[in-house]
C-alpha cells in the first residue's frame, strides 16, 4: 500500500512493460463504476504513452498522477505523457475530487461539513 519510505498510497496503476494493471484492495469500497473508470484511465494512458502510470495520494492526501519509464525505453513519450496527465486532470477533475474526498474521510479520518 505504501511506496518507499514516503507515506504515499497507491490507488492503482498500469505497467506497459509487463502488460499489467494493479488495483489496491484497500480501495475496494469504491463503487465498481469508479474502479472500472480508473482501470480504463491507467491502461489507456500506458497504451498511448508507454511506461508506467500510477494514481496515488501523497502524505498530505493530495491525489497525484505519476508516470515513469525505463531508461532504455526509446518509445516512451515523455512530453506526450505530461500532456496526457494535464488532460486527465482537467477532464477527470470531478472524479479525482470525489476520490480525494473519499480518501480523506475513510483513510485520513477527516470530518467533512456538508
Amino acid at each position: 500500500m505504501y511506496e518507499n519510505d514516503e507515506q504515499q498510497v497507491v490507488i492503482c496503476g498500469a505497467n506497459s512493460y509487463e502488460k499489467k494493471y494493479y488495483f489496491n484492495k484497500e480501495f475496494s469500497k469504491l463503487p465498481d463504476q469508479v474502479k472500472d473508470i480508473l482501470k480504463v484511465i491507467c491502461v489507456e494512458f500506458t497504451e498511448k504513452c508507454g511506461g508506467v502510470f500510477v494514481i496515488k495520494f501523497d502524505e498530505e492526501g493530495e491525489l497525484r498522477l505519476v508516470t515513469d519509464a525505463e531508461e532504455a525505453d526509446a518509445f516512451y513519450d515523455e512530453i506526450g505523457a505530461e500532456l496526457e496527465i494535464k488532460n486527465l486532470q482537467m477532464t477527470r477533475r470531478e472524479l479525482f475530487n470525489e476520490i480525494t474526498l473519499f480518501y480523506k474521510v475513510v483513510f485520513m479520518g477527516e470530518k467533512i461539513d456538508l
